[in-house]
């Protein structure tokens, strides 16, 4: 588990903080020492009692968080919070404890009052960072889990953990030289003249152009050039004249490029906002889908709660209707009879507590899983976003700059392609 704490005040603002309703769900598991019986009235206890002594910071906050990955029983956080406890001199002080779900994972933050009502001061915490460092490490150990990088060597922690995960880059699928061949040898096949040369390319998404120094160029929707002679009509540039006439009387490359340019930036514009527009949609469906989810659990959670605490009555009632009454109950104390009762009362108490404790994990889990399945379909959608969105703005940004007549980027672009495959644009 990693473990993450501080000395603060702020009693009430930490307690509204813990109860934000931005989680799924929010559990008051624990409140010890205090008169109150809710969180903002017990840590404002706490300050109330500090303004007697120099403390500012009479509280320290601590997060316990296992791997996003493993479902951990409410016990063993409670042991992970003892153990801080011990290890910072904190032990029998008023204590909170508050679990957390939100994306299908669990967590949990405790609050200790640092004020000692014996001495009337603030007790010391000396280096709690690396003690909490330690006992990090040894909650891995102990659990079998694999230890973050970040425990096992400071060089090795990663300064983007705290960030959204890395979305994977899509790439950009091209065609292939051969392809290309094929659609300028059958727009050359089924064409006669110029005019039906330029229409034919043009439904295939290519453009006729004037070259500098090679006579007759084809643009494709990137804007890169193709020159027409041997290489893909597998024809001589005389015979392409012949049939083209003079290539003075085409547009320049450079114009031509202007126009792919802003008729790209216009069709790209109206699949973006297709994109933008169906993401929405699938969005809304799936925030409906959290809220539903969420309201369901916490009525099961609610049902499951008033189930045991009436089973709990129940059965409080029927163990203590095993003490007798009057003289019995005498003579049960002098036989030995009531102590046996009450060991047996107390053994099927604490089995009573753990099953409890074990069917509400139980539940947990299962709630948990429902979210991180959601969670999952969420992020996916939220990649496929990020990466479409990264794809038009960059076309869009290179067909801007070609629009707008900056010159020399297009030709970086293909040495760049010249010296190796394109990672994708």
């Amino acid at each position: 588990m990693i473990l993450k704490g501080n000395q603060r005040g702020g009693a009430r603002n930490l307690a509204l903080h813990l109860l934000k309703k931005e989680n799924d769900h929010v559990e008051v598991h624990e409140l010890r020492g205090f008169m109150s019986d809710d969180l903002v009235s017990a840590l404002k206890e706490t300050y109330t009692i500090s303004k007697a002594t120099k403390a500012k910071k009479f509280l320290y906050s601590l997060s316990v968080n296992p791997p996003a990955n493993e479902n951990v029983a409410t016990a063993d956080f409670e042991k992970a919070i003892a153990r801080v406890e011990k290890e910072l001199n904190l032990t029998n002080q008023p204590r909170a404890i508050v679990f957390h779900e939100k994306s299908g994972r669990r967590h949990a933050h405790a609050v200790w009052s640092r004020i000692d009502t014996q001495q009337m001061k603030a007790i010391n915490i000396y280096k709690d960072w690396p003690k909490l460092q330690e006992l990090s490490r040894e909650l891995f150990l102990e659990h079998g889990w694999d230890i973050p990088q970040g425990l096992l060597d400071k060089r090795n922690r990663d300064p983007n953990k705290f960030t959204l995960a890395q979305w994977q880059q899509a790439k950009r699928l091209g065609k292939v030289p051969h392809q290309i061949k094929a659609d300028l040898q059958s727009s050359w096949a089924l064409s006669h003249d110029k005019t039906s040369f330029e229409q034919e390319l043009n439904h295939r998404g290519y453009y006729l152009a004037k070259g500098d120094r090679r006579g007759f160029i084809v643009l494709d929707h990137k804007c890169e050039p193709f020159s027409l002679g041997k290489k893909w009509l597998s024809i001589s540039v005389n015979e392409v004249r012949t049939r083209l006439g003079d290539e003075n009387k085409l547009r320049s490359v450079e114009d031509i490029r202007v126009i792919i340019a802003k008729n790209m930036s216009a069709h790209l514009h109206t699949l973006q906002e297709q994109q933008n527009s169906a993401i929405q949609a699938r969005t809304g469906i799936l925030k409906d889908q959290l809220q539903r989810m969420v309201k369901s659990q916490r009525r099961e959670r609610a049902a499951l709660k008033e189930a045991q605490e009436k089973r709990q009555q129940a059965e409080t009632q029927a163990r203590q209707a095993r003490y007798n009454k009057g003289l019995k109950a005498v003579l049960d104390f002098v036989t030995g009879k009531r102590r046996k009762t009450k060991q047996q009362n107390q053994t099927e108490m604490e089995a009573a507590q753990h099953r409890d404790e074990t069917e509400k994990d139980t539940l947990v889990f299962t709630h948990i899983e429902q979210r991180q399945s959601l969670e999952q379909r969420m992020k996916r959608l939220r990649s496929y976003e990020n990466d479409n969105g990264k794809q038009f703005n960059r076309d869009l940004s290179q067909y801007r700059e070609i629009s707008q007549g900056i010159r020399g980027v297009y030709e970086q672009v293909q040495k760049n392609r010249e010296r190796g495959p394109s990672r994708g644009r």
